[in-house]
């Protein structure tokens, strides 16, 4: 199965279908449709674990990306690990009056694009160059209908 996802925590009882159709398309609408990715939705508790693990940052984040760093065998493409915080993504969505659904694409666009190598914080151009990414992807999930501006 090329998206795999996984709930724990604070997320345990999340529903996945829609995400997982999500990645799918994003995938493809990145001519990565045979690649395999693999999702997990955790809570703020678990996810500031691993920020302060990873990336010495104490404090609950909203999305990490784990690319693979070894070559994948022969015919598998496996990008890496998009962890999400639903909780951070709820709150999120609150604050930016937007549903949880809208969030969490926005947060798996840019999750899949550090694992493709984007990196916003590399400097102002890179920053720039993610950004009208994730626009274009947002925006091409939109006119498929499987989001709302």
């Amino acid at each position: 199965m090329p998206v795999e996802i996984l709930r724990r925590g604070a997320a345990k009882n999340f529903p996945t279908r829609k995400l997982k159709k999500l990645a799918l398309k994003i995938l493809e609408l990145l001519h990565h449709e045979k690649a395999e990715l693999s999702i997990a939705l955790l809570g703020n508790a678990e996810i500031r674990e691993l920020n302060a693990r990873f990336r010495h940052k104490n404090s609950p984040t909203d999305v990490l990306a784990f690319p693979v760093e070894e070559a994948p065998a022969a015919g598998l493409s496996l990008l890496g690990d998009v962890i999400i915080s639903v909780e951070k993504a709820a709150e999120q969505a609150k604050d930016r009056q937007r549903t949880l659904s809208e969030e969490l694409a926005t947060l798996l666009i840019h999750g899949i694009l550090h694992l493709l190598g984007y990196d916003h914080e590399r400097s102002a151009r890179q920053a720039r160059v993610m950004r009208a990414m994730e626009k274009k992807l947002y925006r091409a999930l939109c006119d498929q209908g499987l989001l709302r501006v």
